[in-house]
């Protein structure tokens, strides 16, 4: 059992740093004028926005820099907490969290399309072989996905 809370105690402390990167879009990560606010005022959850597959926008599939950052973020965090929900034996919960996490992996910018599809495939792999956090592949993965969230949304 030991062995087994120091990989969760490492990933909760990484999601708390992760979630402290973004905390809101800076003023220089605005999208274009030229983007075309197509959803005019409509608040819809993030999982259920339109065509959630494309990431043309500056912003991935995500309408607004404020919130590719908050769901980027809150997925980013959510892939470190995977084990917790599998330790728990909350299988319904756990393949919702995996199912939103790929989804969001389709809608990120294309600059970290890769980079979040490497954490999603990383974070999956840890539920069945715990080494990807004792050897670092987990913060391996999450290190580029910190660092984009630190330039486009601190």
């Amino acid at each position: 059992m030991k062995n087994f809370a120091r990989p969760l105690t490492a990933a909760a402390v990484f999601a708390t740093v992760a979630l402290t990167a973004c905390s809101a879009p800076t003023a220089g990560s605005a999208p274009s004028p030229s983007s075309s606010p197509d959803s005019s005022g409509s608040s819809s959850n993030p999982a259920a926005a339109p065509s959630a597959g494309t990431t043309s926008g500056a912003f991935g599939g995500f309408a607004t820099a404020a919130e590719a950052c908050t769901t980027i973020s809150q997925q980013a965090t959510g892939a470190s907490l995977l084990p917790l929900s599998a330790a728990q034996g909350k299988t319904a919960e756990l393949e919702q969290k995996k199912a939103e996490l790929s989804e969001t992996a389709e809608r990120v910018p294309e600059s970290l399309k890769a980079d979040f599809a490497r954490l999603n495939e990383v974070a999956v792999a840890g539920l069945s072989d715990q080494t990807v956090y004792s050897s670092g592949k987990f913060q391996d993965a999450m290190a580029p996905v910190t660092k984009w969230l630190a330039s486009n949304c601190s």
